[in-house]
């Protein structure tokens, strides 16, 4: 199936579920977990694109997203039948691959890039799930400290 961009950008004021629906048959939902949140929207990490619509909607070639999933950057669900479905989150991902190949990193640096990104977000919800169990204590209080990872092991 060809798409011309007056046809892609049409679509693009159109809510989310609408287009969705348009390039996701029934059948194909129940195949792939029909995750949806509340407003008919499918869930953030659900594969609903293909990898033309995601090529189109990312800015990259679709030659790029296969080399971008060969390279481990972005790991597309796959259909019954083996065809790749990108996600939302899937393709705010390969939005950030092109940006940092257009600013002239090549893929071991933007895998490299990815992963300590990555690696920060999780550290950053550690800290966001530690401070939300310590809401009983205010700063400054002399209450008694627990234990850290330097006390845990010792001689680091």
């Amino acid at each position: 199936m060809s798409f011309d961009i007056d046809f892609i950008n049409r679509f693009r004021q159109y809510d989310a579920s609408v287009v969705n629906r348009f390039f996701v048959s029934d059948s194909h939902d129940a195949a792939m977990g029909d995750r949806r949140l509340p407003t008919g929207v499918p869930a953030p990490d659900q594969g609903v694109y293909g990898i033309s619509v995601a090529a189109e909607l990312s800015g990259a070639g679709a030659q790029s997203l296969r080399l971008y999933e060969r390279y481990g950057l972005v790991s597309p669900a796959r259909s019954e039948g083996g065809t790749r479905r990108y996600s939302a989150d899937d393709l705010a991902r390969l939005q950030r691959i092109t940006e940092l190949v257009a600013a002239g990193v090549n893929l071991a640096g933007v895998a490299r890039i990815l992963d300590l990104e990555d690696d920060n977000a999780a550290l950053r919800a550690d800290i966001m799930r530690l401070r939300s169990g310590k809401r009983g204590r205010r700063p400054g209080s002399t209450a008694r400290r627990s234990k850290t990872v330097r006390d845990d092991h010792p001689g680091t």
